[in-house]
């Protein structure tokens, strides 16, 4: 596994990263015994950065990797880079919430879930407009200066929000959606982050299962997965996305991979990305998913990717207050 640092934090880490959002109950049910297994095996093939959240299944993903790697956290705990998220209460009045009080518990509440004494990466999940960035800077930096965590990110943030933090202490990392259907970043904050050495690690490279080539016109989700609720997977703008999937599975097949194998590739071909979160609940499918960190997009490949997918509808995500 290829491994890179993350920006100003200093961090080696893994190109790929194993995220755990799917562990959450928010995409439907699944077999908690077989995604500790996937978590496990992720670390045997080199994966040392693995990333959750407090408002994951309210703290469930947290708890499951801890449980996952506790074997490996005991054994050399600097082997593993563990991060996660807080600052927002999902369904609550205030979504989003950076106070000191809501992240002082939460950090606190997310050091036992994992079941550690420290947190490598402690990102704030969304950018909350109503508490002032030196509130939210400055109760981080008084858990790093306490040894509770060792570096301080954020999420979801663009540019000038990123300047916000930066003025009280460095976001030493950030972590945006990133994947051939959301291209935002690019304009705004990334050239940000290039400039000023920010560690990217970007999230949903596969467009929540979009650029997998598993998702048909046909496909139902459960129905308590968030996807079952989202416009991307609904109607024209789902159609009109797998005539761009089909395209790129030929132009994939083309070169000998997948098209999810591609579609990690291109988001870790872009210069300022680090590291790409992927989230899987089966052995099979992490290992497939790293296979991508060794692949090589030529300038030619990028141009006919760009091309292909020209005429994509963009799509949103999921946020504090819904999906879109």
């Amino acid at each position: 596994m290829r491994t890179t640092i993350l920006g100003r934090s200093g961090l080696e880490v893994s190109r790929i990263a194993f995220g755990t959002w799917q562990l959450s109950g928010a995409w439907g049910s699944f077999d908690e015994d077989l995604a500790i297994t996937a978590v496990r095996h992720a670390r045997e093939l080199g994966v040392n950065l693995f990333d959750t959240a407090q408002a994951y299944g309210a703290g469930r993903s947290e708890v499951l990797l801890g449980k996952a790697l506790r074997a490996e956290l005991k054994r050399d705990r600097d082997s593993v880079v563990l991060a996660t998220k807080g600052g927002i209460k999902p369904r609550a009045e205030r979504a989003r919430d950076a106070r000191r009080a809501w992240l002082t518990e939460g950090v606190e509440e997310s050091l036992r879930n994992l079941g550690v004494d420290h947190i490598d990466l402690y990102q704030v999940h969304w950018p909350d407009p109503d508490t002032p960035a030196e509130e939210t800077a400055g109760v981080l930096q008084e858990f790093v200066d306490a040894g509770k965590i060792r570096h301080v990110g954020v999420s979801n943030y663009d540019s000038a929000q990123l300047a916000a933090f930066d003025e009280h202490r460095p976001a030493e990392t950030l972590q945006p959606p990133y994947h051939l259907f959301r291209r935002g970043i690019e304009a705004d904050p990334l050239p940000y982050a290039r400039a000023h050495d920010v560690g990217v690690l970007v999230y949903s490279p596969l467009g929540s299962g979009l650029l997998t080539g598993a998702v048909g016109p046909d496909t139902r989700f459960e129905p308590s997965d968030w996807r079952s609720r989202s416009s991307a997977f609904q109607g024209e703008n789902l159609r009109r996305n797998l005539e761009i999937v089909d395209k790129l599975s030929a132009f994939a097949g083309e070169k000998g991979i997948s098209v999810s194998r591609l579609a990690i590739a291109w988001t870790l071909a872009r210069p300022g990305v680090h590291a790409a979160i992927v989230g899987a609940r089966k052995p099979a499918n992490i290992e497939a998913s790293l296979a991508a960190a060794d692949i090589e997009l030529s300038s030619d490949d990028l141009a006919e990717i760009d091309r292909i997918t020209a005429d994509a509808v963009p799509i949103a995500g999921a946020s504090p207050e819904g999906i879109a």
